[in-house]
């Protein structure tokens, strides 16, 4: 079960191939090679990443 690395929360829904949403903290998960990269939508749509605030290991599953 995925679990959303920002929040800890599991109340993750699918959004697309390996894409995902955190219901609880609002963000985007994508899933590339084992690893999750987040993502805040922006007012405007777009995606800023924010990887940087978690470590790998805590991105990984």
């Amino acid at each position: 079960m995925l679990t959303c690395p920002n929040c800890k929360n599991k109340d993750i829904g699918k959004i697309g191939v390996n894409q995902y949403y955190c219901w609880h903290c609002f963000i985007e998960l994508t899933v590339t090679k084992g690893i999750i990269h987040t993502h805040q939508v922006e007012e405007d749509g777009t995606l800023s990443s924010l990887d940087d605030l978690f470590p790998e290991e805590d991105r990984a599953i």
